[in-house]
């Protein structure tokens, strides 16, 4: 069932326009910051982007930064609203039931290959990034440029990049969760695709208002770049670890809740 969802996914035209729109901005901002030479003063702009003039090892970080407020989320809400909504909006749920895998083996299907397709959209970015930020500018190792202007080694660098990586990954997760639930709740893609974006919207709009300081820290945005500080010298765990917990709390809730609705749903369509 997994290497099933596996292939449908990626086989689908539309998964990698979507992935090559994704990287579309990062390449766009690459060659201008190239081309004119002018980078956003230092903590304006996305994350690192002020330092990839100097050190263009850091562009993945810049190009993940630059995708993960609105469009990187968009991919993802829209993948994963489209998983089960888009099997009844076709009338292929019911048949895809009728099998002896069930309901729950479905389900751990499609957010498996949910959850791979997440992992596969980052990697390409942070790659992409990769290629543009050492062909376009001179790569070296991080010094003067950390959030703390110390200077790391290279396989530091590399380290600590993946650690990030994987922490925009696990904050993604979240963002899937949210659809696929929303997904076990309506026939529609789209429908299940703006119910994810409409909280993380309104997450976002209320990290900005002093009134909702007492529940920014349980939003689902809230931590979402906090992995500019595994850039710190030493870093700074708190708020990554909060993130972590934050986003593995919400997915854990999220999955119970769509699969009991998944298993109990008059499935008509």
């Amino acid at each position: 069932m997994i290497a099933v969802e596996l292939r449908k996914l990626f086989r689908r035209p539309r998964t990698w326009a979507t992935i090559g729109v994704l990287n579309a901005l990062p390449i766009v901002v690459a060659v201008l910051l190239a081309v004119t030479d002018l980078a956003p003063r230092p903590g304006q702009g996305p994350a690192f982007l002020s330092a990839v003039l100097t050190n263009g090892a850091l562009f993945p970080l810049a190009a993940l930064g630059i995708v993960l407020p609105l469009f990187l989320p968009i991919a993802v809400a829209v993948v994963a609203g489209d998983s089960v909504a888009g099997e009844a909006q076709a009338g292929t749920l019911r048949y895809l039931l009728a099998r002896p895998a069930g309901r729950t083996r479905l389900l751990v299907g499609k957010l498996v290959a949910v959850l791979v397709f997440v992992l596969v959209t980052v990697l390409i970015v942070a790659a992409v990034g990769f290629l543009l930020g050492t062909t376009l500018f001179q790569a070296q190792p991080l010094a003067g440029t950390s959030v703390s202007g110390t200077t790391l080694t290279a396989g530091q660098l590399a380290g600590r990049t993946a650690l990030a990586i994987g922490y925009v990954v696990v904050s993604m997760c979240g963002v899937a969760a949210f659809a696929l639930f929303f997904s076990t709740l309506t026939d529609s893609p789209l429908g299940a695709t703006l119910g994810a974006l409409a909280v993380l919207i309104a997450s976002s709009l209320l990290l900005t208002l002093d009134a909702a300081a007492p529940i920014a820290p349980y939003l689902p945005t809230r931590y979402w770049l906090a992995f500019v500080d595994l850039f710190r010298d030493p870093i700074l765990w708190r708020d990554v670890s909060r993130g972590l917990g934050l986003q593995g709390v919400y997915v854990g809730v999220l999955l119970a809740a769509s699969w009991a609705n998944f298993a109990t749903k008059d499935v008509k369509s």
